[in-house]
């Protein structure tokens, strides 16, 4: 297998990932109340493929994966789809536990209205490490 099948091939499976925010979320009653007064959409970005989540009154309401032209989004968090990966492991390594220090070692671009991401930070925190509940890999294990 070429190394682009096996990078498409994560992309997917890591944007599979992604698309079970709105059930993750909507069910947990303390992250909708922390994200109450959240109404914007926000750009994920896995490798070359966009994503937007669209969070209302803290409710994951929708994630457009198709790709779109000018589209806008008050911030965007954009890494390869390693990098989401292994921040979404159950017990992430020290570096991709978090997202300022994937930002800060490169790992992972957050760009745009900063202002919006750090007022509800710990929402958008707690939002994106949602899906490590539903990881298969092994701690820390790459």
């Amino acid at each position: 297998m070429s190394s682009s099948a096996m990078e498409s091939d994560e992309e997917a499976r890591v944007i599979g990932l992604l698309k079970r925010l709105p059930e993750l979320a909507n069910q947990d009653s303390d992250l909708v109340r922390r994200g109450a007064y959240v109404h914007d959409d926000i750009l994920i970005g896995i490798g070359a493929h966009r994503c937007y989540v669209r969070i209302a009154g803290g409710l994951v309401e929708e994630i457009e994966t198709r790709p779109q032209r000018m589209r806008s989004a008050a911030f965007s968090i954009i890494g390869s789809a390693d990098a989401w990966s292994r921040f979404w492991q159950r017990m992430p390594a020290p570096g991709w536990h978090d997202l300022f220090a994937m930002n800060k070692r490169g790992h992972i671009t957050i760009e745009g209205n900063l202002l919006t991401f750090m007022q509800h930070l710990q929402y958008f925190k707690d939002l994106l490490a949602l899906p490590r509940s539903l990881s298969e890999t092994s701690p820390n294990v790459r």
